[in-house]
């Protein structure tokens, strides 16, 4: 067998589900299986499958971090940057979360059931208008995808800190990112957040300049 088909490794984060695969397949669902049992991909979710980088042998154990795998995941439901990386997932992969976390959090434009990785952990799904959101195209391991910038996953996590049911991971998170933002940058989008939340968030950088 050859190597994998283009649709395959081409596709946003490398991710397929069947349905994408039927002008190439007469059986897609047959196909990616026989693909994932040659090493070739990993099943993160009932059918959705991720191609093991290039310079990953076949047969080498491998699989994405638990806040890339959400993304794929999500892109593969929701389409190429549309899916958002938001919350504690955002902190953690601004290292604000120094550990890895059995969850994670997506912001995406319509309801979805919250998913249980078949690598492992959990995804959230939180329903957000993702194109007003302060976010920017990351790399990760599969390619680039959004996550959104220091500025707003720190007010995402003062707004929103049970959002992931992690508080106490949120709120240490929330202030470990005082010294990765932008002050123009934080103004701005504390524009469009509600009085509330924009004088917790003040409160809490005037904590760090005192």
């Amino acid at each position: 067998m050859g190597g994998l088909p283009v649709q395959i490794t081409g596709a946003p984060l490398r991710t397929v589900r069947p349905r994408l695969l039927r002008g190439v397949y007469a059986n897609p669902e047959k196909e990616l299986v026989r693909w994932r049992d040659t090493g070739r991909l990993v099943r993160i979710a009932r059918g959705t499958y991720i191609a093991k980088p290039d310079d990953i042998a076949p047969g080498r154990d491998w699989q994405p971090r638990l806040e890339t795998t959400a993304l794929a995941y999500a892109t593969a439901v929701y389409g190429d940057r549309v899916p958002v990386l938001f919350g504690v997932g955002a902190a953690r992969f601004h290292h604000a979360i120094p550990r890895a976390i059995n969850v994670t959090v997506i912001a995406v434009p319509t309801s979805h059931r919250e998913v249980r990785l078949l690598t492992g952990g959990r995804v959230v799904f939180t329903v957000r208008d993702t194109t007003t959101l302060d976010a920017r195209p990351e790399r990760t391991e599969l390619g680039p995808a959004l996550v959104t910038t220091p500025e707003q996953t720190l007010i995402d996590l003062v707004r929103w800190p049970g959002l992931g049911g992690m508080p106490d991971q949120a709120e240490e998170a929330a202030r470990l990112l005082r010294d990765q933002t932008d002050a123009v940058r934080l103004a701005l989008s504390l524009e469009r957040v509600p009085a509330t939340t924009r004088g917790q968030v003040e409160r809490m950088m005037e904590m760090a300049d005192g």
